[in-house]
């Protein structure tokens, strides 16, 4: 992507946050009891103004772009880059691979690794989000399961699913994109079983028809219980 045009996709999504306060003006906010001290709103940064040309008259980014730049922000370890920045653009990515197309071009823009590296991250949320995307990304969608399977992304969302101590809302993710993956895709679903009998499930470790719905929802049913 044009690096003055990512520039200016980093900005939006870094300043789209809304101010704190419910009480602003152009200048201060008004103080508190606790803390006499005006509140002064944080100054966006500068915008580039060739990017902002770019935008506005060369017809604007593609969805491959927004989806290359919403990941740089989510993995920018830069420590300017809030949490609530990097949730922002992961919830614009989610809703971009909601679109088959989009979807499927994770592959093409190298992006599954970046994405299912995230499913290990330090922050629950952003192991809750990752794990959301790839639920999203390979429902209904034979290719981009198979992309989950050769990656090796089963046996890390099994352990999301089913680890002690692990945040609810992360588990109930995992077990969302576990769902999505091994339906009517039969090495997903062996790759889960064999994950489950690893972690010591052995009775969630025998083989379950990919294709038998009754069967895959008993196993969902199971994890779902345990989150």
């Amino acid at each position: 992507m044009d690096k003055q045009l990512n520039g200016l996709l980093k900005w939006g999504i870094q300043n789209s946050v809304p101010p704190t306060s419910t009480s602003t003006s152009a200048t201060a906010v008004t103080s508190t009891d606790a803390d006499p001290s005006p509140i002064i709103p944080p100054t966006p940064a500068p915008l580039d103004q060739a990017a902002l040309a770019a935008l506005l008259f060369g017809g604007g980014p593609s969805d491959a772009d927004l989806m290359k730049a919403a990941i740089e922000v989510i993995t920018d370890t830069d420590p300017t880059n809030t949490l609530e920045n990097k949730l922002i653009a992961f919830d614009n990515f989610e809703q971009l691979i909601e679109g088959l197309d989009n979807a499927n071009n994770l592959e093409t823009l190298s992006l599954w690794t970046p994405l299912l590296s995230l499913l290990e991250h330090d922050e629950s949320e952003l192991r809750r989000m990752a794990a959301w995307c790839v639920g999203t990304a390979v429902q209904n969608n034979a290719k981009t399961q198979e992309r989950l399977f050769a990656l090796g992304g089963i046996p890390t969302l099994v352990k999301l699913a089913t680890r002690a101590g692990e945040a609810e809302g992360v588990r109930r993710k995992a077990v969302y994109a576990l769902s999505s993956a091994v339906r009517n895709y039969q090495p997903a679903m062996d790759a889960a079983s064999q994950a489950f009998a690893e972690l010591g499930h052995a009775d969630k470790g025998a083989k379950v028809d990919a294709g038998d719905m009754d069967a895959v929802d008993e196993v969902m049913n199971w994890l779902k219980q345990r989150a």
